[in-house]
């Protein structure tokens, strides 16, 4: 199977109680459609962490960007505000140590709006087997079609 490389999604919005579920599901579904079906939870769940970090911390209504990008082997998630706090690892079990638990790397930058907070997944493509035709090995078919000699 080849995959294209460098698939991408982006979405620009505002960050809202009513807003992560459904971006949840728009990131399932460009999952799905990428085959990378078994990454949905995993990373609905982190992606979830850093949205619920971007209300907490830097406040409901604010501007936010999303971007997906997969290379064919590597799934990357990066969430973008305009907040000025960078965010911490604490050894609480919540916030960025489950997106550190979901993923295989992370990591936080600024940027000149704000920050990037971003989490990798090693991401390869399911590899599907090719149908063959159902065509009997030689010798088989006149085998079959023979009738088994009974014995008296």
């Amino acid at each position: 199977m080849t995959v294209p490389l460098d698939r991408h999604y982006l979405v620009e919005l505002q960050v809202s109680a009513e807003r992560v579920p459904q971006l949840r599901r728009i990131v399932a579904a460009h999952l799905r459609h990428w085959s990378l079906e078994l990454h949905v939870r995993p990373v609905c769940r982190a992606l979830d962490e850093l949205l619920t970090n971007v209300r907490r911390h830097v406040g409901d209504d604010n501007a936010c960007v999303i971007e997906l990008r997969w290379s064919g082997r590597h799934l990357t998630v990066s969430v973008s505000d305009d907040g000025s706090e960078m965010p911490r690892l604490l050894g609480t079990g919540g916030g960025l140590s489950r997106v550190m638990a979901l993923s295989d790397s992370w990591g936080t930058c600024r940027t000149t709006d704000g920050k990037v907070v971003w989490f990798t997944r090693y991401a390869e493509a399911p590899r599907t087997a090719e149908l063959l035709p159902l065509t009997p090995p030689d010798g088989v078919r006149e085998t079959r079609l023979q009738p088994l000699a009974v014995l008296v």
